[in-house]
């Protein structure tokens, strides 16, 4: 268990993973703090202390992990479109990079000795294989695979070097929500996407039908946003019992296809789902899909909800919004 009065810094904590991490912590009874610079972030659902700053302001970190007597962090604050990334390289180096990097400064100086690191599977590129295992070759794409992946190589040298103990884990395709208010507000996922088309009377769009896959649609493994964020408490556990480091892959370790998403989407709100049809976007990889062995032996943690939970509770959320 925890010793007495651990809290738990939450970088990006008012974005929408961050949102559900928050909730499963506060669940737990464990004392968290938030820093958020809100420029993704929503502050209405946040009812811990808010610290609205940058993680690049190294002065607001020490302060804050010393005014909170802040034991272990969990790092979400980053930039993670992967289009942005390519026009914008240099800011999310400096961004993804140098804010991780001042972070891991401002833990050394205050004596943080726990760290979750949000990784993804944009590390890994176009791997052509079934299962995606840790042991996969990493060759991300874009800048913003790459600056994960960098990431996880200054989290595992700052760990050796200063004795942080940390877990990286690589995020899936994250959607749902553990409740309404908390979906994502931010459209830049397959689930929402195809939610404003239809809200708006048009098609989804569909980008390939001759992918190698049974549908000629691209594959990919979707992960429910509360079971990544009971992950998230599960390093934790790990990290706060003297675990060792980790470097995990966090997904179902089941695919669904691009076509059977839009026909979970029909069948949940009652609209036609049938989609234009695009050429393929240069750099998508026909499949993607976790092998989930590593997270459930290491932390004996696996993902419980469907993809019609997703589908459903992202629906709920968005309906809601709208009104």
């Amino acid at each position: 268990m925890y010793p007495a009065r651990v809290t738990w810094l939450v970088t990006g904590g008012a974005g929408y993973i961050g949102l559900h991490v928050v909730q499963a912590l506060q669940e737990r009874g464990e004392e968290v703090v938030v820093l958020d610079d809100l420029s993704t972030g929503r502050a209405e659902p946040v009812d811990v202390p808010l610290i609205r700053g940058s993680v690049g302001d190294g002065e607001l970190l020490r302060r804050a992990m010393r005014e909170h007597a802040v034991r272990g962090v969990v790092h979400l604050a980053a930039k993670k479109q992967v289009g942005e990334s390519v026009d914008r390289p240099l800011y999310y180096y400096r961004e993804n990079v140098g804010g991780l990097e001042t972070l891991l400064a401002a833990m050394v100086d205050c004596d943080v000795r726990a760290l979750v690191f949000s990784s993804s599977a944009a590390v890994y590129g176009s791997p052509d294989v079934e299962f995606v295992t840790e042991q996969t070759p990493t060759v991300p794409l874009s800048p913003y695979g790459q600056t994960k992946l960098v990431g996880e190589w200054l989290t595992a040298a700052a760990g050796a070097a200063h004795g942080i103990r940390y877990a990286a884990l690589r995020y899936f395709n994250v959607a749902g929500a553990g409740e309404p208010e908390l979906a994502d507000t931010v459209v830049s996922n397959l689930i929402p996407m195809v939610f404003e088309r239809l809200t708006a009377g048009q098609r989804p769009l569909l980008f390939g039908t001759d992918y190698p896959t049974p549908d000629g649609s691209c594959v990919r493994d979707f992960i429910h946003v509360a079971d990544l964020a009971q992950a998230h408490v599960a390093a934790l556990d790990h990290l706060s019992s003297g675990g060792a480091d980790l470097l995990l892959n966090v997904g179902r370790g089941e695919g669904a296809s691009v076509r059977e998403v839009l026909a979970v989407i029909g069948e949940v709100t009652g609209l036609d789902t049938e989609p234009e049809v695009r050429p393929r976007r240069p750099g998508d990889p026909a499949r993607v899909v976790a092998s989930d062995a590593a997270i459930r032996s290491s932390l004996d943690w696996r993902a419980e909800r469907t993809l019609r939970d997703m589908v459903t509770s992202a629906w709920e959320g968005w309906s809601q919004r709208a009104h």
